[in-house]
């Protein structure tokens, strides 16, 4: 995977935790820093082990899926950006009131916002190539995932403190535009070059 296509991924992938981490930041305009570290190590943690999982679960069916990988990995990164989008299209009312230094509701939302990771690493399984090694096709992913994650959640903590949840909003909603751009890219790489 090309460097730029795997930044992306990865920013567009951590735009939901940044979307939370701005609504942390909002329930807790007080709080310091080492507990912001714990908020955004637990969401980067899930977020770069993730693909790992989906990774292994597409090494498992990639056979049966070799002649359309291409359109199976459209459709999931598509289907992402459009759940991305639609969630950042939700009322502020629907995210608040939850602590998110308790240990379930952190669990929780780190465990919501990596799902659509887990997706991707299915897809990173599905495109490939039986020459790419394993640290270039799933160790290099998973380390720029979660630290993209971790770095879009302190600062997502902060502008939530200083600026509100509007920007966190549109954040989301431009990840899943990126994640829509990706899957148009992989199948166009498939289907002409």
């Amino acid at each position: 995977m090309e460097l730029i296509t795997l930044f992306l991924l990865a920013l567009s992938l951590s735009f939901d935790s940044f979307a939370v981490s701005v609504s942390s930041g909002l329930m807790l305009p007080a709080i310091r820093f080492w507990k912001a570290c714990k908020i955004a190590f637990v969401l980067a943690v899930f977020q770069g082990l993730m693909p790992l999982g989906g990774w292994l679960a597409g090494l498992a069916i990639r056979d049966l899926l070799a002649d359309f990988d291409h359109w199976v990995a459209f459709g999931l990164l598509t289907l992402l950006g459009i759940k991305m989008i639609t969630e950042s299209l939700k009322a502020d009312e629907e995210r608040k009131g939850f602590n998110p230094l308790n240990p379930l509701v952190l669990i929780t939302m780190a465990l919501a916002t990596s799902i659509d990771a887990f997706v991707v690493g299915i897809s990173f399984a599905l495109i490939e190539t039986p020459e790419t090694p394993f640290w270039l096709a799933i160790l290099i992913p998973v380390f720029v995932i979660g630290s993209i994650t971790f770095i879009m959640s302190m600062l997502g903590i902060l502008f939530g403190k200083k600026a509100g949840s509007s920007l966190g909003k549109r954040m989301e909603m431009l990840g899943g535009v990126i994640l829509i751009g990706i899957g148009l890219k992989i199948l166009a790489e498939h289907l002409y070059f």
